[in-house]
């Protein structure tokens, strides 16, 4: 196996293409996340989403329908040198031109043993930002698929006590002309993790060094995943009724809401 043999099976192979590619680009269509002249910092963090969503990516320059540039951006926040060496074999393997840079998150966020992962996430996206725009990009691609949109969306109803799903794009507050996009919005994790056991592809599921040393069972995502997993068992739609429920908001139904930092309540208007 080989990179021409990857590239190669996204055009030509039905199943892959439908799967994969075109649900990649009917993402960018229907959210608008990609308008000529973008440059695009495409995040890889080593894991199974972020390899495929750079050749995604690759495959979707190769069409050339409008002009636009990729940077595929590693961030090193202090992997042990056997991960950062699997994250550059991957990327040789599969072809991807990826540019590391360094950053020692992982020292800071150890140190919080409350919430390491908040923390590292919110500091982690600050980073890419930061270095993303220093290269003179004005987005980043994130890998995060249609399985972890309806489980953040569910995960924030049981666990947080309010609804709110992970959007497809996000203007950033912090950096000015930057945005954040999420192109494999509407690709099925099974369909990723099919991608990667066809060609024997080892990835890390996560690389952190903090998170290894908690407990597994302790995760709230898992346990979400795990619930879905049961609920489709006597309802095959519950997925796609959740994805759909972000869709359909019906705010003369809802007690109250929030926009724009301001909590409006059916009371007011009662």
């Amino acid at each position: 196996m080989d990179a021409s043999q990857i590239e190669n099976d996204l055009r030509k192979d039905r199943v892959i293409h439908d799967r994969l590619f075109s649900r990649f680009t009917k993402a960018i269509v229907k959210y608008e996340l990609l308008s000529p002249g973008d440059k695009i910092a495409v995040c890889i963090s080593g894991g199974k989403d972020s390899m495929l969503m750079g050749k995604l990516f690759q495959e979707l320059k190769r069409h050339d329908k409008f002009p636009f540039e990729l940077v595929f951006l590693v961030m090193d926040p202090g992997y042990e040198e056997k991960v950062k060496s699997k994250i550059e074999s991957n990327a040789d393997l599969i072809g991807l031109p990826i540019e590391i840079f360094e950053n020692r998150l992982f020292e800071v966020v150890s140190e919080n043993e409350k919430s390491p992962c908040f923390l590292c996430a919110r500091m982690r996206r600050g980073a890419l930002y930061a270095k993303a725009k220093e290269l003179g990009c004005n987005k980043i691609a994130l890998g995060h698929h249609y399985d972890d949109v309806i489980e953040t969306t569910l995960m924030s109803m049981l666990w947080s006590g309010h609804i709110e799903t992970m959007m497809p794009k996000l203007k950033s507050k912090n950096y000015e002309g930057m945005e954040l996009i999420r192109p494999m919005y509407l690709i099925r994790e099974e369909d990723i993790e099919a991608w990667r056991n066809r060609y024997d592809l080892e990835f890390a599921d996560c690389a952190c060094r903090v998170t290894r040393r908690q407990e597994e069972n302790t995760s709230k995502r898992k346990e979400t995943k795990e619930l879905i997993r049961e609920l489709r068992k006597t309802n095959p739609e519950v997925e796609a009724n959740i994805m759909s429920s972000m869709e359909n908001v019906y705010l003369d139904s809802v007690i109250s809401y929030t926009k724009d930092g301001i909590t409006h309540n059916f009371m007011d208007d009662y």
